[in-house]
C-alpha cells in the first residue's frame, strides 16, 4: 500500500492511511456516542406535587417549590448524572452542563421579558428530555417520552434550576 506524501495532499487530499485512520476515529466515536445507558424511569414519589397541567404547558409549573426541587434532585441522579455529573455538576461529564440552561434570563431586568425568556428554556427543555438528542445522525441522549412523566421531568427542571444543583 503506498504512504501518503506531501505531494498526496497537495494534489487534493490525503492519502490512503490518513483516510482510513479518519474513518476508523469516526467509527470509534461514532460506537462511544452510541452506547448510551438504558431509559429507565427513576423510583421518585411526586404525589405530593400538584398534578402537572396538560397539555404540556410552556412554563415550569414547578418553579420555586422547594419539594419539587428536593424530589427532581433525586430524580436526577437515577436518570441524568450518569452522563451530566452528579447532582447535576457536568464538571467532569461529557454532556452539557444544564445548569447554565436559562443563565442569561437572569440578566433580564424587565420581568415581563425575564419570563418569557425563562418559559423559553422551559420549552427547550421540556422538548430535548422528550425527543432526546440526535446530532449528525448519531444520537447523544435518549428520548424520555412515555418514562419520565411531566411530574417528573418539571421537578427536574425546577432542581436544575434550584441554588442547589451542582453541590454535593
Amino acid at each position: 500500500m503506498p504512504t501518503s506524501t506531501l505531494a498526496d495532499t497537495a494534489r487534493g487530499g490525503p492519502g490512503p492511511r490518513l483516510r482510513l485512520l479518519a474513518t476508523i476515529g469516526l467509527m470509534g466515536a461514532a460506537g462511544l456516542c452510541a452506547a448510551l445507558p438504558p431509559a429507565i424511569p427513576p423510583q421518585v414519589d411526586t404525589s405530593a406535587l400538584p398534578a402537572a397541567p396538560m397539555p404540556w404547558p410552556d412554563e415550569n409549573p414547578y418553579r420555586g417549590i422547594a419539594l419539587a426541587a428536593v424530589i427532581g434532585r433525586d430524580a436526577f441522579n437515577q436518570t441524568c448524572a450518569v452522563c451530566h455529573g452528579p447532582d447535576a455538576d457536568a464538571s467532569k461529564s461529557p454532556a452539557p452542563d444544564l445548569r447554565r440552561l436559562g443563565r442569561t434570563c437572569k440578566r433580564v431586568r424587565d420581568t415581563t421579558l425575564k419570563q418569557r425568556c425563562l418559559q423559553d428554556v422551559d420549552v427547550y427543555f421540556r422538548n430535548s428530555v422528550l425527543k432526546g438528542k440526535v446530532k449528525v445522525g448519531v444520537r447523544h441522549m435518549v428520548a424520555w417520552e412515555g418514562i419520565l412523566t411531566p411530574e417528573v421531568i418539571w421537578a427536574i427542571r425546577t432542581f436544575i434550576e434550584s441554588p442547589d444543583a451542582g453541590k454535593h
